[in-house]
């Protein structure tokens, strides 16, 4: 990740300046972050129109997360080779390219290989918006830009799911990537005018180019493993076992490499300090549980409960309500007291909300489902800003970024990762239910037989009445499945608390800098 150093000793913008730059920034923040969730109520209509299940779909989501996880470490190397503005620069407009390439796919191959191109081009947005709002603001006001920067980031996923839903309901999908076009080139316009002369010195770095290919090898070879497994039946299948085995031996090697080199793509030894691995493993394994519901939900509102891609959006929207009340709130809490019980405080309202999902049925209304998500709300307030202090808690300043940009790509792997394992899990649990359901429809069971018989009634054929049955079956299976895939993401959540409380952290260390680094 980027160090701030350079921007940092620049005198901060004034007036205007500063609240047009924070604009500016702030909108190519909000595209970034919109386009992670903004595709997730439209995956439906997305695999439908280009002619693969729904499971295939979700690469359109876990393509983007892992690409996007593997360039966030080269952000550091870029912005001293290249200069933090031209780089931001650079990476807005290439992620507007992309976005256009993304609407014009004709086909999944396609579409995959261009959001996997626009995840990478992305990476550095995020850890450098921080840089440039913080060289913006006084020292006594970097809570502030942080907070501004939050506010962004929360507000992006709560209008993604609404705007997705809308645009592929009433429009087309191309068009949840084509809205980024005039949203980039206004924001990357603004931000060269406004901070083109703040640019830091740049210098001659070596790049490990051996770890960052064995990085891609083993990350991709997971995630493709993980994507296609359903499909290929696992290990029955030799390009899942050769696929594995890669997986296994690139990181066994990117270990052993990352370890003994100079200049690391990635510094593994941070993991050396408590506060560190343990706060990286709680967010991360946390974060992927809850990226895989956040999948999830929508797939299953539409697939099986006859939502629309809006109405879904609308299920969604109200996870942000409470999240941008409280999280000026947190802030400042944390520079007084511990950030360990904030954080437990959010495990277990999130292991809340899961569990209330679990008890689902397939006639519950649109209320019903959307309780969960307003109190989620609540959790993510208290989930990123004060795992990320604990996470950071007792660094020394110049560790920080190299810090910030591993957790980071650790938290964004984690979940596409979380991706892929719900919708294989869901799916797996579902052919489960669907068969132990089915062995109750026979000619022995009474119920069936009224049922078919009340079918025919109304007109159906035998072949159609079963049918209408199977789909009954289907529905049944599929919520069962998330009943159970909801229930042990609770129990997860419990279970990571004690992690938590593993480190040892100083009260208000980290800084608004740091915090705001989680997203």
């Amino acid at each position: 990740m980027a160090s701030t150093s350079n921007f940092i000793e620049q005198p901060p913008l004034e007036g205007s300046m500063r609240m047009w730059g924070t604009l500016a920034v702030s909108a190519a923040t909000f595209m970034n972050v919109l386009d992670s969730s903004i595709a997730n109520v439209s995956l439906p209509a997305i695999a439908g129109d280009l002619g693969v299940s729904a499971n295939q779909g979700t690469w359109v989501i876990t393509s983007f997360a892992v690409a996007n996880a593997i360039s966030v470490p080269l952000t550091g190397w870029l912005s001293q080779r290249f200069g933090q503005v031209r780089v931001f620069v650079t990476s807005v407009l290439l992620f507007v390219l992309s976005s256009w390439l993304c609407g014009l796919a004709p086909n999944m191959t396609v579409l995959i290989a261009f959001r996997v191109l626009q995840g990478f081009v992305a990476g550095p947005m995020i850890p450098l918006s921080q840089s440039l709002l913080l060289a913006s603001y006084p020292k006594a006001l970097a809570g502030l830009a942080m907070a501004m920067w939050s506010m962004t980031v929360l507000i992006a996923p709560v209008v993604g799911p609404l705007l997705g839903g809308w645009i592929t309901d009433n429009i087309s999908w191309p068009w949840i990537f084509y809205i980024n076009i005039p949203v980039g080139i206004m924001a990357a316009i603004a931000i060269w005018s406004i901070f083109r002369k703040r640019e830091n010195v740049t210098q001659k770095l070596p790049i490990d180019t051996v770890g960052l290919i064995a990085l891609v090898i083993w990350v991709g070879a997971m995630q493709i493993m993980l994507d296609n497994g359903k499909d290929l039946d696992w290990f029955h299948s030799n390009v899942i076992i050769t696929l594995a085995v890669t997986a296994v031996l690139g990181f066994v090697f990117f270990l052993i490499w990352e370890l003994t080199e100079k200049h690391p793509v990635v510094d593994l030894s941070l993991f050396m300090g408590r506060n560190f691995w343990a706060g990286t493993v709680a967010i991360s394994v946390g974060y992927g549980v809850f990226f895989g519901n956040v999948v999830l939900l929508p797939l299953w509102l539409q697939q099986y409960m006859g939502y629309t891609a809006t109405e879904a959006g609308m299920v969604l929207a109200p996870v942000g309500i409470f999240a941008l009340i409280l999280s000026p709130i947190v802030g400042k809490g944390l520079g007084r007291f511990d950030a360990r019980p904030f954080a437990t405080f959010s495990f277990l309202i999130f292991a809340l909300v899961l569990w209330m999902r679990s008890l689902f049925n397939t006639q519950a209304d649109f209320g019903t489902i959307m309780v969960p998500t307003i109190i989620q709300g609540v959790a993510m307030a208290f989930f990123f800003i004060p795992l990320t202090t604990v996470t950071l808690s007792g660094l020394p300043q110049q560790r920080i970024p190299a810090a910030t940009g591993l957790f980071n790509f650790v938290r964004i792997t984690a979940g596409g990762f979380g991706t892929s394992i719900t919708t294989t899990l869901w799916e797996n649990r579902a052919a489960m239910h669907h068969a132990h359901l089915a062995e109750a429809v026979t000619n022995g069971s009474q119920a069936a037989r009224s049922t078919l018989a009340g079918l025919q009634a109304a007109g159906m054929s035998p072949a159609q009445a079963l049918a209408q049955i199977n789909r009954l079956v289907d529905q049944q299976s599929f919520m069962l499945a998330a009943n159970d895939l909801f229930y042990v993401s609770a129990v997860i959540f419990v279970v990571l608390i004690p992690l938590i409380w593993l480190t040892h952290p100083k009260h208000g260390t980290g800084g608004a800098s740091a915090a705001a680094g989680a997203h």
